[in-house]
C-alpha cells in the first residue's frame, strides 16, 4: 500500500526519439542508456514503486520493442508494467501524457519523465505533501548539474500555485523538475486543446491553458532531492560516477 491508498498509478514518459544524444540513440532508446550500472528509466520506476505504486503505464514510440524487451513485465522492480504506445512521438510530450487517459480511467495518476534520473525520496515527498490537485515538483535551489538556461522555469506566488512556467521566463523562482501528480482535470484541458494545437503540445502549455482558465496548479518542493534531466551526452556524463 502506498503512503495516500487512493493513489496506485504511474506514467512514465518514454516515446521520444532523442535525437540531441545521437548517435548513441541511433539503436538504443535514450531510456534505455545506463547509468552507473542500471538503465535510465530504472531511476523513474524505482521512486515510483518505492512511494508504494504498483500500477505503471509506460507511454513508448520509437524503439518502443527494445524498452518493451528490456523492461519486460515490471516483476524485477515488484511492479506491473503495462505499455501504452504513442504513434505521434515526434510530437510535444503532452501528447504521450494524452495517450495515458483510457489507462488511467478516471484514477489520478503520478506522471515522470523516463529520461529523468530522480532519487526515490522525491516522489515520496510528493504524496506525502499531496493536495489532491494538480501538482508539479519544483526544486528552489538548483545544483551546479543542473543547466538552468535550458531548464523549464517556473514562476510561484505567494500560495504556492503556478502563475507562470516555461524556458523564457524572465523572473522565475524554481525549476521543473517533471515529477507531476494529474487528475482528469489536465485530460480535459487536452481535450481542448489537441483540436486547435494538434500534437505539438507539451505539459507547459497545458499548465499554461489550466492557469489561464483560473485553475489553481500546485507546487511541490522537493529542494535537497537528487533529479537530473538527460538530453545530452554532456547530461549524461554529469549523471554518472
Amino acid at each position: 500500500m502506498g503512503l495516500n491508498p487512493k493513489i496506485n498509478k504511474g506514467v512514465i514518459l518514454a516515446a521520444g526519439d532523442s535525437t540531441r544524444l545521437s548517435p548513441l540513440t541511433t539503436a538504443c532508446p535514450k531510456v534505455l542508456l545506463p547509468v552507473n550500472d542500471k538503465t535510465l528509466i530504472s531511476y523513474p520506476i524505482e521512486a515510483l514503486a518505492t512511494a508504494g505504486i504498483s500500477e505503471i503505464a509506460i507511454v513508448v514510440g520509437y524503439l518502443a520493442d527494445k524498452v518493451i524487451e528490456v523492461l519486460g513485465s515490471g516483476s524485477n522492480f515488484g511492479v506491473r508494467l503495462e505499455y501504452i504506445f504513442n504513434p505521434d512521438y515526434l510530437g510535444g510530450n503532452a501528447i504521450s501524457a494524452y495517450k495515458a487517459r483510457a489507462w488511467a480511467q478516471g484514477d489520478p495518476i503520478v506522471l515522470c519523465m523516463g529520461d529523468h534520473l530522480i532519487e526515490r525520496k522525491l516522489t515520496r515527498r510528493l504524496l506525502n505533501r499531496l493536495t489532491h490537485t494538480e501538482t508539479l515538483c519544483v526544486d528552489y535551489t538548483p545544483a551546479k548539474h543542473h543547466v538552468v538556461a535550458e531548464a523549464t522555469k517556473v514562476a510561484v506566488d505567494n500560495a504556492g500555485c503556478i502563475k507562470g512556467i516555461g524556458k523564457d521566463l524572465i523572473y522565475w523562482d524554481a525549476l521543473d523538475a517533471g515529477v507531476f501528480f494529474l487528475t482528469e482535470n489536465f485530460f480535459q484541458a487536452l481535450d481542448e486543446l489537441v483540436p486547435r494545437l494538434g500534437i505539438d503540445i507539451e505539459l507547459s502549455d497545458v499548465i499554461r491553458f489550466l492557469v489561464s482558465r483560473g485553475h489553481r496548479f500546485h507546487t511541490c518542493n522537493i529542494s535537497g532531492c537528487f533529479w537530473a534531466d538527460v538530453d545530452t551526452e554532456e547530461d549524461l556524463n554529469r549523471v554518472r560516477v
